[in-house]
């Protein structure tokens, strides 16, 4: 399954875990990506979110 938001474009970012050694790994941040069901032009349409678009009202969440 694919992280990226359908209404922004958030993807993961990557970067390391440092520990008290200052040994390096690397990790990456997923964003918070939710499956609901938006209404587009008319239509309902299943679309995977993040939640700070859906917060900000960036998409009419369809309820029912």
């Amino acid at each position: 399954m694919s992280k990226v938001c359908e209404i922004c474009g958030k993807k993961p970012m990557y970067g390391n875990n440092v520990s008290h050694a200052h040994n390096l790994t690397r990790r990456r941040w997923l964003p918070n990506i939710q499956k609901i069901r938006v209404e587009v032009e008319g239509e309902v349409k299943r679309m995977k979110v993040c939640t700070s678009c859906i917060q900000a009202g960036k998409v009419n969440k369809k309820i029912g």
